[in-house]
């Protein structure tokens, strides 16, 4: 069968990198003369795009694999291919969970896909291609968007940063940006097919250096036709006057600001190797509410780090009292980490004597198994502060997202345990389409 008759779909799980990322998968396969699959047929290719940070992709990468595994015994023309950050993660560890998976490739040569492909079905033998270097930008591949009206546009990958709970630098390397000259182009081309929003992506958006972020900013926005700007995410040890400036001075650059916090805590920052402080974030609210007085700001802030002290989590509740007269218009989402979810009756909970853990009788059980610091009491009165919080900023906290993570032994140090922290429970989540 050639790919002329085949039918494709692509599972994506993950941040709105892993979204682009299938855009362009996508559009390679549309090139190699594949077709979008109509909904509810059996398609000839699954391609999943999960990311390595949630545990909840990983768990479902893997139920999904194991599902297919009796039709892939059956239909040899049958192809599954797994990309994305997991792919890069695990590489080879895919192929022994699940043998009759065709292709493995990463995020640095998402344009190798119908190569492979090809080479799996000829070799009849899986093919795993994960390169340490980027081969080409997403933005520079074919592209088949969601939208005929907005579109992503990534003008870095990447991320130089160190932060202890984040896996993102190893996965999709140090920053590299893109010309100038070349984003413009690719937004101008944008428009000219009918997009009016844009979005421009980068792990550390605003660290862009070619020009600047604030004039890049302002060159996208002087291309005539586009209406919307918005860009994501921007980290505060970039965010410069200049960048403020340019947010304020270009009409249409959307007035809204997601900038993660991550604690209120000077000492949690230092150990989460982010590079500013307390004051410094505020300090740029200031500034922004001051030059865009109708600015929607969110942020994240994670509760529960380890290493986390009742002194620290305080830190994070002053600082947050301190928005109150700029948060008109603030969206506080909340992140519990490392936290293990354990519900009554399931296989978890009963056998948590077998791990010394004393449950309370609390619907849901809380539990830091790798922050010896909170009791499951602590761990609720800090869950209950944050919702009072949100809640009295008038935004309604949604019911808690939970998943099982596998326990964390209690006496692994700190540092050791940086790649097993987990972005567990979203408290409060609002993406900023719906701003």
């Amino acid at each position: 069968m050639d790919s002329s008759s085949k039918t494709f779909v692509i599972e994506t799980y993950g941040c709105q990198m892993n979204v682009h990322d299938s855009e362009r998968i996508s559009g390679l396969l549309l090139e190699a003369g594949y077709s979008q699959a109509v909904e509810g047929s059996d398609p000839d290719l699954i391609v999943f795009n999960p990311c390595a940070v949630r545990e909840n992709a990983d768990n479902k990468l893997y139920g999904r694999l194991s599902f297919l595994a009796p039709r892939k015994r059956k239909e040899k023309n049958f192809q599954i291919a797994v990309g994305g950050c997991m792919a890069q993660k695990d590489k080879d560890l895919i192929i022994k969970r699940a043998p009759y998976v065709d292709v493995v490739f990463g995020t640095h040569n998402i344009g190798s896909l119908p190569v492979l492909l090809e080479r799996a079905r000829i070799e009849e033998e899986a093919q795993v291609e994960i390169k340490e270097s980027l081969e080409h930008f997403p933005s520079t591949l074919p592209s088949r968007r969601h939208s005929a009206f907005s579109a992503w546009v990534s003008i870095s990958v990447g991320c130089n940063n160190t932060c202890t709970f984040c896996i993102v630098p190893q996965l999709r390397g140090p920053e590299k940006d893109r010309e100038e000259k070349d984003i413009v182009r690719e937004v101008r081309t944008l428009v000219e097919q009918g997009v009016i929003e844009i979005t421009l992506l980068g792990q550390n958006v605003n660290a862009y250096k070619n020009g600047g972020f604030a004039n890049l900013l302002r060159e996208v926005g002087a291309v005539e036709g586009l209406e919307r700007i918005r860009f994501m995410s921007p980290h505060p040890k970039d965010f410069t006057d200049d960048v403020i400036d340019a947010m304020a001075q270009t009409p249409n650059v959307m007035p809204q600001l997601h900038m993660p916090l991550q604690s209120g805590s000077d000492r949690i920052l230092k150990l989460m190797r982010r590079s500013y402080r307390s004051d410094r974030y505020l300090g740029i609210l200031e500034k922004v509410r001051s030059a865009i007085p109708n600015a929607t700001i969110t942020t994240d802030i994670i509760v529960g780090f380890p290493g986390e002290t009742e002194e620290d989590f305080q830190e994070t509740l002053k600082l947050l009292e301190k928005y109150k007269h700029l948060a008109n218009n603030i969206i506080i989402n909340l992140e519990f980490g490392s936290t293990l979810a354990i519900l009554p009756n399931t296989t978890l909970y009963n056998k948590a004597s077998e791990y010394n853990i004393e449950l309370d009788t609390h619907e849901n059980n809380w539990i830091a198994l790798d922050n010896p610091n909170l009791t499951i009491k602590e761990r609720l009165y800090r869950q209950n502060k944050a919702k009072e919080f949100a809640e009295m900023l008038g935004y309604p906290v949604s019911n808690m997202n939970t998943h099982i993570l596998k326990i964390i032994e209690k006496n692994i140090p700190l540092f050791e345990k940086r790649n097993k922290i987990k972005k567990l429970i979203k408290i409060s989540s609002y993406s900023t389409s719906q701003i």
